[in-house]
């Protein structure tokens, strides 16, 4: 499985903005020497890469810089909708609509992850859950990301008081990774 550079991007990203350039670099020296090349390259955010180096990377963020505390995934997918939706996926955002947002959430997915695919299922006025299926790699950090993504976005949309909580994980044994999302207009 790959994913798009905008994600190794948005980490980068965060990592510097957050804890600085130093930072960046005892993350990339901790990882294995390839990895090291393709992220001390221009990280082009159209090109695709394999998901284990997005994975590795995850892990570097944990251990180097979270003190093994992985919520902080959730701030680096916030970074990532900021990021993204502000400029190259800017047309995703329905502002004032947050479900006209999340029943795009089939199409989003395919900007940013190869194989699988996310479905969107509204449950209330202001709740839905959304659930990734069949994707061929998965981790706890990813799930987290996309958790912090999409409450930002909602968030952009117009949405206030966002809960968001994984309710099943393939990372954490489950059969899909499903999502719930509650949110104020």
């Amino acid at each position: 499985m790959q994913v798009k550079g905008l994600i190794l991007h948005a980490r980068k990203d965060f990592v510097v903005d957050h804890f600085g350039e130093d930072a960046w670099q005892k993350v990339l020296e901790s990882l294995p020497t390839f990895d090291q090349k393709v992220l001390v390259d221009t990280i082009l955010t159209a090109k695709w890469y394999p998901f284990v180096i997005g994975e590795r990377l995850d892990n570097a963020i944990v251990e180097v810089l979270g003190g093994g505390d992985e919520k902080i995934f959730e701030d680096i997918g916030k970074k990532s909708a900021q990021r993204g939706l502000t400029k190259v996926h800017k047309s995703f955002l329905t502002r004032g609509d947050p479900q006209a947002f999340m029943k795009k959430a089939s199409t989003i997915y395919k900007f940013y992850y190869d194989t699988g695919r996310r479905e969107y299922k509204q449950t209330g006025a202001n709740s839905g859950t959304l659930t990734t299926y069949d994707a061929e790699t998965f981790s706890v950090p990813d799930c987290l990301t996309v958790i912090g993504w999409y409450k930002e976005a909602l968030r952009m949309c117009g949405a206030r008081n966002i809960f968001a909580d994984e309710e099943e994980c393939r990372a954490k044994g489950g059969k899909v990774c499903r999502y719930i999302f509650e949110w104020d207009i």
